[in-house]
């Protein structure tokens, strides 16, 4: 539909739905189909009581912030690799790339503090993908300034679609969905804005805007009717969660015979001799 160079989409007659390196395509589909699969699968156990969010901390943030750098350092592969060729354009991807990934994370660190009285190091980790998301499908396309304000922007919308999802009780861990769903429609529409060529603020008019929006929908409407089937074929024939008990001691135990972190489940009252 985007990339085959023949497909529908890209080739619609406004302008052409422009997602560079998967804003839309890689992202956004997997946003949309971890959320059908999150609602069709439904929520830990203890997640949503008495009207209540409770938050099931993860084990070891530290780890988790790992990851997130590991994960920036990939998207410099994941962006420029997307030009296909060793040209100019990839140091300047690399920038712009780099730019939302530090302006997402400023701005999820700022909003999050504003709104909980405390920098939230989750709220961090997910501004910066947030950014890297938001800055995917026009990476090679918008100036330094614009891949600014694309990040600041996405680093903002992360934190109040966590919060949102929470509210209408789907339950994402990491608050995949919004990075990879929310950030990634709004990267695609961010094209129809700062596209240096074809951008809206950039004098190339509305068209662009259409294309993205077209294409927004389109892929939104056949991933979610597609993963749908497949997710309750699964639940089907195969079931999709584990026993409460299995859940409760968790699938390492389940799934490997073995704790990924040893005494995690213990009790320790026994310990009091034990500095």
């Amino acid at each position: 539909w985007v990339w085959s160079g023949s497909g529908w989409l890209g080739a619609i007659p406004t302008g052409g739905f422009s997602d560079f390196a998967g804003s839309t395509v890689v992202h956004s589909v997997g946003g949309w189909a971890a959320l059908c699969g999150a609602a069709i699968l439904g929520p830990r156990i203890g997640k949503f009581q008495d009207g209540q969010v409770n938050a099931i901390p993860g084990h070891n943030m530290s780890i988790a912030t790992l990851g997130c750098l590991i994960l920036w350092i990939g998207w410099f592969g994941f962006n420029p690799g997307s030009e296909l060729a060793a040209s100019t354009a990839v140091p300047y991807i690399a920038v712009t790339t780099n730019l939302a990934a530090a302006a997402g994370g400023i701005s999820a660190t700022l909003t999050a503090w504003l709104m909980s009285g405390k920098p939230d190091l989750s709220m961090i980790i997910n501004g910066i993908l947030a950014g890297l998301v938001g800055i995917t499908a026009g990476c090679a396309g918008v100036g330094f300034f614009g891949a600014v304000i694309i990040g600041l922007i996405a680093g903002v919308i992360v934190v109040f679609s966590v919060g949102f999802f929470d509210s209408i009780k789907i339950d994402d861990p990491v608050g995949a969905i919004s990075v990879h769903l929310v950030c990634g429609m709004w990267g695609t529409l961010a094209v129809g804005l700062f596209d240096k060529s074809a951008g809206l603020f950039y004098g190339g008019g509305i068209q662009q805007l259409i294309s993205q929006i077209i294409g927004i929908v389109a892929i939104g409407l056949f991933t979610v009717v597609f993963s749908s089937v497949v997710w309750t074929i699964l639940k089907s024939a195969f079931g999709l969660r584990v026993a409460a008990e299995e859940e409760l001691k968790g699938l390492d135990i389940g799934e490997h015979g073995m704790e990924a972190y040893s005494g995690f489940l213990k009790d320790t009252s026994d310990m009091g001799g034990v500095a």
